[in-house]
């Protein structure tokens, strides 16, 4: 029963808060279509500003996954790794998330494609994915449609919560699945 509630609630809640907005605004004798215009085209604007920005992301990733150098660093760090008990495979995962979120989807599916779905390597990759975030593209994308340069202290939070993120990752996933 509360199922069907919910699934009720969730079909209708979007078309209930375009139709609230929508009210207020004409209660409020606002002119909604062009506003909505004026909205479009600045969102057009937004867009057209981070091009570059998302090209320049979008090149670099590909470059580093092309390269080998992902898989080079994971070769490097393999021994330290096992000594602490984190599976090799993960490395290419906790280098790759800050920069792409789909990148990192890319690097999941491999994990879990070459090691069996409830592996403590694949679950480890599931909570690291969900644990850490695309810190260079959310500097890149947001800081460049505002107009950001000095990012400087933003990428070294970004880092150091990616980082934080990562342990933490590995952490729980010791405490619940090793």
């Amino acid at each position: 029963m509360i199922k069907e509630i919910i699934n009720l609630i969730s079909l209708w809640a979007l078309p209930a808060i375009i139709l609230i907005i929508l009210s207020v605004a004409i209660l409020r004798k606002v002119p909604v279509y062009e506003a909505f215009i004026e909205g479009a085209k600045d969102g057009v604007k937004v867009s057209l500003n981070i091009i570059p920005y998302l090209v320049a992301i979008i090149v670099a990733i590909s470059m580093l996954r092309a390269s080998g150098m992902v898989e080079a660093l994971a070769g490097c760090f393999g021994g330290f790794l096992s000594k602490v008990h984190i599976p090799a495979d993960i490395l290419p995962l906790a280098i790759v998330r800050s920069l792409s979120g789909s990148a990192a989807l890319g690097v999941f599916s491999d994990i879990i494609s070459n090691n069996d779905v409830n592996s403590y390597t694949s679950k480890l990759a599931a909570i690291m994915l969900g644990s850490s975030e695309t810190t260079f593209y959310v500097l890149t994308v947001y800081f460049g449609a505002v107009g950001i340069k000095k990012y400087r202290f933003a990428l070294l939070t970004g880092l150091s919560a990616d980082l934080i993120g990562i342990i933490m990752a590995v952490i729980v996933a010791r405490f619940f699945f090793a």
